[in-house]
Parts: structure tokens; sequence; C-alpha cells
């Protein structure tokens, strides 16, 4: 009998002794067991902390990158884990959600790397102004912890619950110790070892400890930082462990709640409201087999309508077939085993002290495909609570599967009172297409819910859904739910970095955050800035322009141009009692007049104006007044390059308009703005192929030079490049594009990227070109012939700059194309040779 493994200090590792069994939830097979016994857990964190100095070096763009390549390489390998989850008793949908939902966390953290600056912290927040001068300031960094992230899962989600934690502090720069429930940790263990097998994290960025562990909180520190999901009491036991109070770590709690949906009022049956508050709670009651800690548990509706949903929602959990998982015509699986069976049962028993169940029962369940002797299988149950304001048992008891209750009220202020008596939770819904009832019901319920979810038939079609917690929103809620906040988008990273107030001058933290603050001293660029790739321009780079008056003919004209005849520009009789004393320039004349003041005009690394983040108009500019403008670089932010363009970065320039000459009373800053450019990075991949290198790399190659990689000789590598600029020149054009056409885009955005061809690629028109077949009679003549049909593919589009010639991969491509696939191309095979 296998176990499940643990990956800690580098290295899988099996526990010690035979372990507690894990039965397979739908057949009840015992194949695999857990142990903990014999993991040196002081040593697993302090690796962890020791290993995590690489992580924390690690840019935020690094960071989102790496989290999208793991992203993409989990996706690819998908099936596998599919196939363990349906062991857990998860049907294709519940594992879905499980699965792909979890790897869609690394994707939606992968993109906050555009958030946050290109460097290894974060600043936060505006500069202050400490003194009147503007010479002390503060600002707040944010850096990553030198800890540990520990997360204690539950069951119900092995990989969601992993990998919704673990992006969140991967982006922040932090290690993870993983402990997965026991029941399910097999399926957690799959997803690891193909993360690890990946090696796109760097070593120590997570381990995993499958099972329970009671002595991980024993050795925590300051610097660590806790999570927990699981049951309340759980969760307050650990939250009060001495090591946690002593050490100050923090400690982040998301506990099961007694999560309530409402049905408004309006919502009467036959509204489209009343069918998709039947589905939401059937969808909620069932998926998972109920094993949601978000699922709803308390079903509100107005007292006239609790006999109408009884019925219909009863009418709808007919339709739930129960069995196999694996099965397409199963709607719900089975609980996670036997002992969560009987915890169902045991709870659903303090319920009903009070209430009635109206659906379901707690023995017989009629299965598809499996026995239902064998498995956790369990009937959706919903009880009936017809006097919750005086009965708190459905208030504060949760059965964690299928189980939900259905209450009256008889106002909305009696349905506010209900959903705030399960002391908090992590997710309430309310169903209505009355936007004043759901405004009502969101403002006072929002004390005592993590999430508020507003369903009608507008949102209906493209809403989540009120048990989908979603990366970019907090997951957690006040209360019982556990007081925590999970993800959150930036808000969840930032659980894991530690703020630091900074004070000093304008220069110097200019240093220290990387971003120019006003007043610091300026860095003045012995060239135009907007000459400089991304990767030369520095925050403080600036420069100072030339003067340029404004006229009275500038304005008018401008107005003229614009339509814009606001009174203060066109009509100076109007002036008297306004803030305007002569005729005044246009706010965006003086921003337009800035541009041209400090614009580059030739064609150069800048790509493209990227918008306008800030402007402030600080006085009037009457005509005749002179203006010069200080460009100053404010930030540089790495972004991903899209369609076709050149990897490139966005840099913040702070724009500085100044009057010449103003009066004794005024100060000389007029405007300030900040504007973004799209700069190209500098290409360092590859070798530019001029006549005279492709000669002299030629010159270097000869018979008997060996490949790097594939199959081709130097000569077959020398025709298949003759053959290539053929095609390019439109010599050849016989053949089909292989590529399909909805591919096309794609593929040729790829020529516009500094990344290498990828090796052993088959060339689509291998047998049309005979390539195992040579055409010359030795690799001399062969060089000379590729250099001809060079000079006739150049000597093309010299004579014909606007053609096209079709490309059997990259589709029918133009001039700048053609020269992009060349330097790729050459740079491919000659780097296959080892000539560069």
């Amino acid at each position: 009998m296998t176990k499940t493994q643990h990956y800690v200090t580098g290295k899988w590792v099996d526990g010690l002794g035979e372990g507690s069994p894990v039965l397979d939830s739908v057949t009840g097979e015992h194949f695999t067991s857990v142990t903990t016994e014999g993991l040196d857990v002081p040593a697993i964190l302090q690796y962890g902390r020791d290993k995590g100095a690489t992580l924390r070096k690690m840019t935020f763009q690094e960071r989102g990158n790496m989290l999208k390549k793991l992203a993409l390489y989990l996706t690819k390998r998908k099936d596998a884990f599919y196939e363990l989850s349906y062991r857990t008793g998860a049907t294709k949908i519940d594992s879905w959600i499980d699965i792909e939902g979890g790897f869609g966390n690394l994707f939606a953290n992968a993109s906050l790397r555009k958030l946050f600056p290109n460097q290894s912290y974060h600043v936060e927040g505006d500069p202050i102004d400490l003194s009147r001068g503007g010479r002390f300031m503060a600002h707040h960094i944010m850096v990553p912890r030198e800890g540990v992230a520990v997360h204690i899962n539950a069951f119900n989600f092995p990989v969601w619950g992993m990998l919704e934690k673990c992006a969140v502090n991967w982006m922040a720069g932090m290690p993870a110790v993983v402990l997965p429930a026991p029941q399910t940790a097999y399926l957690t263990e799959a997803v690891v070892k193909e993360i690890v097998a990946s090696g796109i994290l760097p070593e120590g960025a997570i381990q995993l400890i499958s099972g329970t562990a009671k002595n991980i909180l024993d050795t925590v520190q300051s610097q660590d930082v806790v999570t927990f999901t699981g049951s309340a009491s759980t969760g307050r036991t650990l939250k009060n462990h001495p090591q946690l109070i002593e050490e100050s770590v923090p400690f982040t709690m998301e506990a099961d709640s007694l999560n309530a949906s409402i049905l408004g009022e309006d919502a009467v049956s036959g509204t489209p409201e009343f069918d998709l508050f039947i589905k939401e709670v059937r969808n909620e009651m069932t998926v998972k087999c109920g094993q949601k800690c978000t699922a709803i548990r308390r079903i509100i509706v107005p007292e006239k309508l609790v006999e109408d949903v009884q019925i219909a929602l009863g009418k709808a959990l007919d339709k739930v077939t129960i069995g196999d998982p694996r099965l397409k015509e199963v709607r719900m699986g089975s609980l996670v085993n036997d002992a969560q069976r009987n915890s169902v049962k045991e709870q659903i028993g303090k319920i009903t002290k009070t209430a009635q169940i109206v659906y379901g029962t707690l023995d017989e369940v009629e299965t598809l495909g499996a026995d239902s002797k064998k498995g956790a299988f369990f009937k959706p149950v919903l009880l009936r609570e017809d006097k919750p304001l005086q009965n708190e048992a459905a208030h504060i008891t949760e059965a964690f599967g299928p189980v939900s209750t259905l209450m009256p009220y008889k106002d909305l202020n009696e349905a506010i009172t209900l959903s705030k008596m399960g002391k908090g939770s992590l997710v309430s819904s309310i169903v209505t297409n009355d936007n004043k009832i759901a405004k009502e019901y969101t403002v006072a319920a929002a004390t005592h819910h993590g999430r508020i979810l507003v369903l009608n038939r507008e949102s209906a079609k493209q809403s989540t859904g009120h048990g989908s917690p979603l990366p970019n929103l907090i997951h957690g809620g006040p209360g019982r739910a556990g007081g925590g906040e999970e993800m959150g988008g930036m808000r969840g990273i930032k659980h894991y970095l530690q703020r630091c107030a900074i004070q000093g001058s304008p220069t110097t933290l200019t240093e220290i955050t990387g971003i120019y603050q006003p007043k610091a001293d300026y860095k003045d660029a012995q060239n135009h800035p907007f000459s400089y790739h991304w990767e030369d321009i520095e925050p403080g780079m600036s420069l100072m322009t030339h003067k340029r008056t404004i006229t009275d003919g500038d304005i008018v004209n401008f107005a003229n141009l614009t339509w814009d005849h606001f009174y203060a520009h066109t009509d100076i009789t109007s002036l008297e009692g306004s803030i305007f004393e002569k005729r005044t320039a246009h706010g965006y004349f003086i921003l337009a007049a800035a541009a041209g003041l400090f614009v580059y005009p030739n064609k150069g690394p800048v790509a493209a104006n990227y918008g306008l983040e800030e402007c402030r108009f600080l006085r009037p500019i009457y005509h005749n007044d002179t203006v010069y403008v200080r460009l100053t670089c404010k930030q540089k932010i790495d972004r991903d390059s899209r369609g076709k363009e050149h990897p490139s970065g966005i840099v913040k320039w702070y724009v500085e308009v100044f009057d010449a000459e103003p009066a004794d009373d005024q100060e000389d800053l007029v405007a300030i703005a900040t504007i973004l450019t799209m700069v190209q990075k500098k290409q360092t991949v590859f070798t530019e192929m001029t006549s005279e290198k492709i000669e002299e790399l030629l010159g270097k190659l000869k018979e008997d030079t060996k490949p790097l990689w594939g199959t081709m000789t130097p000569q077959q590598m020398v025709e298949h490049l003759e053959y290539t600029y053929r095609i390019k020149a439109g010599q050849i054009q016989d053949f089909e594009i292989s590529t399909p056409e909805k591919y096309i885009d794609k593929v040729q955005e790829t020529l516009y990227n500094y990344e290498p061809m990828p090796r052993n690629y088959d060339f689509p028109l291998a047998k049309q070109a005979k390539m195992d077949m040579l055409t010359h009679p030795d690799l001399e003549t062969a060089k000379k012939k590729l250099l001809e049909a060079r000079n006739e593919y150049l000597q093309y589009y010299k004579e014909n700059p606007e053609a096209t010639t079709k490309n059997a991969v990259f589709g029918i491509i133009g001039k700048y194309d053609s020269y992009l696939l060349e330097r790729k191309h050459l740079n491919h095979h000659f780097s296959q040779f080892g000539l560069i």
C-alpha cells in the first residue's frame, strides 16, 4: 500500500509508520495512507525561510511571469488530476472548480504584476510632505516578509485551497509550507509533484506536509504568516496558540459559516428572479456535495413564498442524480468519507430539535453506477424552520454537506436580522429585481458578511454565483467566519508584505522607492530622454526645454480648433468678478504646448503616447506669458507586449510647466501632469544579420561542423536557408499555408518578440523542398547560392516595398515581417551550428 508523500527540504519523503488509511470516497477502496510521523517540522520551516531569499529578490514582474508560466504548465497536465479528483467524490464540474479554479488563481494573481513596480518591493500610496519647503517628506514601502507562509487547508478543495493562497504569497515573494487535510492530501500531492517537476519555482518556494502536523505552530516566528481554512472551533484553538501570541504571528482564519441567501419580496413565483433563486440554492446544496464553506445553509424567503419555494426546490432536487462522479449523467457525487457522513447526520439532528425535514432522508439514497453502501453517498436534505427568530439551531449549526434550512421573514428588516443571526459569514446573497431592496439589504447586512451577491435577470448570465470566491475580491468574513481576508487582488498580496514608513529628503526617497518624488534633484540627461530605450531610462532623468510665449492668436486658434469657447478664453469683457485677469490660455492648450516643447520629433524607442494619468492646472497662464517645461522620468512599469508590437515598457513622465517670468507674488509652477509613453526595450537576443555578418558566419561553417540539435548537415542547413529566401522573394509560392487561419495572427505576433525559435520544429515544406537530398555539389557552392538568393530577396523588396509573399507557417507577410523572420531564422540556424 502506497503512502501519500511529503515534499520537504528539497526532497520527497515518506512519513514513518503505516499511517491512517485513506479510502476512495466512491468505492470505499483503501488506496493510500497518510502519516506525518518522523518529519522535522522546525527544520522544514527554517529551510523555507533560508531558501526564501531567492523569491524575495525577484521583482513583481518576475514573480508574476513565473505564476503565469506555472499556470500554463499545470493546465496542460490537468487530465491526470481529474482522475484523482473523482476519488474524492467530486463530479467533473466539482473537479473543474477545484482544479482549474486553482489554476485560474495563478493566472489572476500573475496579472497583478502590472499593478506593482518593477522591483522586489512595493511603494504604497502617495508621498506625504512633512515640511512646507518640500525638502522633508515621507512615503510607505512594503517589503516581503522573511519567513514562511504556513497554510493549513481543508479537505474540500485540495487544489484550489492550496493555490488560492500560494499564488498570493508567491506574488509577494514569500515561500509556502502547505498542509492539506489528510482526507484528500493525495490530490494536493499530485499537483505539487508536477509543480516541483516543472522547475519553474525556485527551490524552497513550496514545501508540502501531506496531513496534520500537530506541532506545526510550535516554532513559527514573527516573520511567518499562518492561514487556516476549516472549522471555526479548530480555528479558534489554533488562533490562541501560545507561540502565535508570543511572536505576534499574523493569523488569517477562513472558517465554516452559516451563509444566507435571501429571496426579495418582489421575486414571486413566475418571475425570472424566483427561478434564479431556486437554481442557485439547488446548485449550492449539491456542488461538491454541499462541502463548500460558501454554500447556502440558510434560505430566507418571504413568509408568503415559503410553500412555493419548498415545492419548487423539492422538484429541482428530484432532478439531481447521485452516484459515480465519473458518469456524465451524475449531478452529485459523494461526501469525502463515512466520518463526514456521520458528522452531517449528527448536525442535522441538532437542527431538527426545532426544525423539520421537508425533503430527503438521512439513510436511504439511490445511486447510479455506484454502491451506496460502499461510498459516502448522501441525499440532499432540506429542512424548514418556521420560527427562526426564536430558534437558533439553524443559525449556529452547520451540516457540512448537501443540507440547507428554509425559513420565513415578514419584512426586509426581519430578513436582515435573520441573516445576521449567523454571527458572521463568508457570503450572503439576495435575489431581487428591485434595486432599492438590494441597496437596503446590502448596506444594512454588510457588517456581517464578507461578500454580498445581488442576483437578478440582468446579471444572471454573467454572474459567477453565490458560492464562487474570486481572486480579485476578498475571501473571508467577520465573526464566525474567522475575521480574515484572503485573496482580494493587491490587498491579499499585502498581507504577506511588511509595511514600513520611510522619511527623508525627496532625493533620498526617490532612490529608495524607485519613483521620482517632486522637488527631488534632477538627473540631467545627456541626450533627449525619448531617445533612450526602456532599460536605459531611470527615475529622475530629466530635460529642461526651450521657452515659448503664448500669444493671443494661439488662444483664439485653439478655441476655434477645439470648439472650446469658454468665456475666459474668448470673451475678455466678461472677466469681471472671475478669477481671471486677462485672456486665459486653455488648460489643455498649456498641456499641448508643453508636449510640443518636450516631444522628440525623430523616430526612436518611444513607440506611442500611452495616456495621461494626472493633470493639475495650478494657476492661469495669460496671453504674452512665456512658459517652459521640465520633463522628468517618474517611474518605469514593465508590461507584456500585445499583438504586433515589440517588447516594451511604460514610462511615466512627470511634466512641470513653469512661468518663465512670474510676478513677485506668484509661484513659477503653473501646471503639472503625469504622462505615459510606451518605450521599446533593447533587442539584445538576436544578432543583426547584415550581408557582412552573414558572410562572416558562413565562413566559420565547415563540412564537419556538428549541430547542437537536430539532424541537419551544414549543407542541408544552408540549402534550407536558400529555399526560404526564394520563398520570401516570391519565387516559390506553389504551396499551402500550414497554419490554420484562426491562429495566423497569433503566429505572426511571435515575429515581434525577442524569443528564439523553438528547436526541432519540422519545416512544413520539407518534402516539397526535398531537404533530404542535396541540390548543390558542395558546401561552398551552397553558400554562394544562399547569398545570391538573399540578394534577390533584398532587391525584390527594394523594387516592391509594398509587396507581400506567402509563407507556409506565418501566412501572408510583407517587407517588415520578412525582415523579422529573416533575423530570427538565421539566428536559429546559425546558433544550431554554434556559429553565434
